[in-house]
């Protein structure tokens, strides 16, 4: 019994070292390193991605258009009916049809949606230059996303928001995310990065639906750098 209780402190001691071996900047550089170093992600100044969301048995598809620390743009056609979602600075604003509670007229974004959309503008996450951004981090330690090990890391943003990531120990590329989405306590599994221009994208993402079920993400085009016309941000009268 003895034998046996001294094993298993030595091997809670080990993992508790392997854990303490790096320090949250040398994680966080070997994450930035992996999806392609702070040079290249620095000079990605738009981004274009189209995706196809999966729920319920239908298939939505959906473009983005991002202008990098400025101003988002989503669209997507549910059962024939055109949603908008739109970030340009710090206001927003949406076109919802009849069938989600709109009008199908231009409406301002309500502030707690807003700040929600806001972080789609930093499309690269909270962990890259971090200090900057004002963001702390915390390294919680080692567990498993999907029987792989990874990194918990709690992100605290400049706005107060705590945000659960999740680095796989091999690859430091983020596998879970954990945050607080519409009120809502959710989760995103993020898999199947591939690379684009030397930078990795998740092309699959998984989340629980609040209605049952999950959606699930696929990404089919992503343009970086490419042209976009602003106008596309501004509000249209109505």
């Amino acid at each position: 019994m003895k034998t046996n209780f001294f094993l298993a402190a030595a091997i809670a001691v080990c993992a508790s070292l392997s854990v303490n071996a790096q320090t949250v900047d040398e994680i966080v550089d070997k994450h930035v390193a992996a999806i392609g170093g702070m040079d290249k992600l620095s000079n990605v100044k738009t981004l274009y991605i189209e995706r196809s969301l999966a729920v319920q048995g239908m298939e939505i598809p959906s473009k983005s258009t991002i202008l990098v620390g400025k101003a988002m743009r989503n669209e997507s056609s549910v059962m024939g009916n055109s949603m908008v979602q739109v970030v340009d600075g710090t206001t927003g604003w949406m076109i919802r049809p009849a069938m989600m509670g709109g009008s199908g007229d231009p409406e301002d974004m309500p502030a707690d949606q807003l700040k929600q959309q806001v972080g789609q503008l930093d499309p690269f996450g909270p962990l890259v230059n971090y200090k900057a951004k004002g963001n702390q981090i915390e390294l919680v330690g080692k567990e498993k996303v999907d029987g792989k090990d990874a990194y918990h890391l709690k992100v605290t943003t400049k706005e107060g928001q705590t945000i659960d990531d999740y680095l796989d120990a091999n690859t430091y590329l983020i596998s879970k995310v954990k945050m607080t989405m519409n009120g809502q306590a959710g989760e995103i599994l993020f898999s199947n990065y591939k690379d684009k221009d030397g930078i990795k994208f998740a092309n699959t993402m998984e989340m629980a639906s609040p209605q049952g079920g999950n959606i699930t993400f696929t990404t089919e085009k992503i343009t970086v750098n490419g042209p976009v016309d602003e106008a596309i941000f501004k509000k249209p009268a109505k």
